[in-house]
């Protein structure tokens, strides 16, 4: 059956439309974007009357933590699969630790197989850079690409030799994929539960030095332009890091970043009273940081917008705040706050939204995704820019429920959600794609 997606407003970076188009998708490809396409009250299409509403490319998350395998308490491919596509998304990218560690074909696999029968989005996989993660000895990358490895990062840590480091950029030439790094020099960081400043020696709380991750972003950035490898800053959050890859950039280094929606919201300051929901890596900085976070999200310095959607359960979160687990789930509430906290306060237009979220992550993981063009995948996000909720995280699809903006009501909300040409999740209904349905009206 054909879907026509009538009346809505489409930002489509790719093809430099920001404009009313209609959409037909017919055996889940894009098959027409133009004004005004008819159709006959008999014909077997599936009317979504898109009336008020944006209609774009379908979302990316290129960092999420899906926790399988081994930590299917916290998350599943299925879980986190339903969380995504109530939150806009239509593909995820799962970061390698998980337990056991991407670092081998085998748990490459093994996470495909699970989205090929559980999941309801499009899933990628990241691979280990090291074995174990642990930074010492180069993982089988030819082996990780071939069971389809689309980037490869050892995060949650960084490599600290140097020369390993460099290694690996130069054996990933031969590959042609990015490293995903996350920049932190671990002896400057030392053992740390927040942001080092007033307010971590106000609550007697250990900090860690925005320098941990300057000096890393600035060796990463050096031995990028060395060897001639791409590498994808990941969680940037510091005002020295986001001006050394600004001036990367400039010299026409192969580097992009990302950022994540805490970081343009809340401030260190979050962490008053041992706030749980606010212990995340890398940490939640002063106002000055999260200005020129802003700052480089409005100037097209930072390229992408991710969740590193991180779910825990309340009993490693709700502990000592020192011995608590880092990070929040961001995958249902990432769109509202773009959307309430920059587009529709004028710091990034709609346009840059479809870029950061879509278009970008497919371009820099070589996705041929991210954009409305005829013959593409008819994956593609509807978002009422007029809906008002309130963050209720006892509604979550995630099993994580650790957020720290449970109660915030925000302006823009997703409300459809197309993956291949199948209505997925449409007005807070996950549908049966194979029920025939008359009609939708927002």
């Amino acid at each position: 059956m054909k879907i026509l997606i009538k009346n809505g407003h489409l930002v489509d970076p790719a093809n430099s439309i920001d404009d009313k188009r209609d959409i037909l998708i017919d055996d889940g490809k894009i098959v027409q974007v133009r004004r005004n396409i008819l159709y006959e009250d008999n014909d077997d299409i599936h009317l979504i009357n898109a009336s008020g509403n944006i209609v774009i490319p379908g979302l990316i998350d290129m960092h999420v933590h899906l926790r399988e395998p081994g930590r299917e308490d916290k998350e599943t491919v299925a879980t986190c699969t339903r969380a995504a596509a109530k939150g806009g998304f239509t593909g995820i990218v799962g970061m390698p630790n998980t337990t056991p560690v991407g670092d081998d074909q085998t748990v490459i696999s093994y996470v495909y197989e699970k989205a090929r029968k559980e999941g309801i989005v499009n899933v990628w996989a990241v691979g280990n850079i090291t074995k174990q993660g642990k930074g010492n000895e180069l993982a089988q990358v030819g082996d990780l690409v071939k069971a389809g490895a689309i980037a490869v990062s050892d995060d949650g840590s960084d490599i600290r030799n140097a020369v390993v480091m460099k290694r690996a950029l130069e054996y990933l030439q031969k590959w042609g994929i990015p490293l995903i790094s996350h920049s932190e020099d671990a002896d400057l960081a030392g053992e740390w539960a927040m942001h080092e400043g007033s307010i971590s020696t106000r609550l007697g709380l250990p900090g860690k030095p925005e320098a941990a991750e300057d000096v890393m972003i600035s060796r990463q950035i050096l031995l990028s332009e060395a060897t001639g490898s791409p590498v994808h800053f990941t969680h940037v959050n510091t005002i020295i890091g986001l001006e050394l890859i600004k001036a990367a950039k400039k010299r026409k280094a192969k580097v992009s970043c990302d950022t994540c929606p805490h970081y343009f919201t809340l401030t260190d300051e979050a962490v008053i009273g041992y706030n749980p929901n606010a212990k995340m890596n890398p940490p939640l900085r002063p106002k000055e940081h999260v200005d020129s976070v802003i700052k480089a999200l409005k100037e097209d310095v930072i390229d992408c917008i991710t969740t590193d959607h991180a779910p825990h359960l309340l009993v490693e979160k709700y502990r000592e705040f020192e011995e608590c687990e880092n990070g929040i789930v961001g995958l249902e509430t990432s769109v509202p706050l773009v959307m309430d906290r920059l587009v529709n306060k004028k710091i990034i237009s709609l346009n840059q939204m479809v870029r950061m979220m879509s278009w970008n992550p497919a371009r820099i993981l070589k996705l041929n995704k991210g954009t409305l063009s005829v013959g593409t995948d008819a994956d593609v996000t509807i978002i009422d820019p007029k809906l008002v909720l309130e963050v209720d995280k006892d509604s979550f699809e995630s099993k994580g429920k650790n957020t720290p903006f449970n109660g915030w009501k925000l302006k823009g909300w997703p409300v459809t959600t197309i993956v291949s040409g199948k209505i997925i999740y449409d007005h807070g209904k996950f549908v049966d794609y194979n029920e025939q349905h008359e009609r939708i009206v927002p």
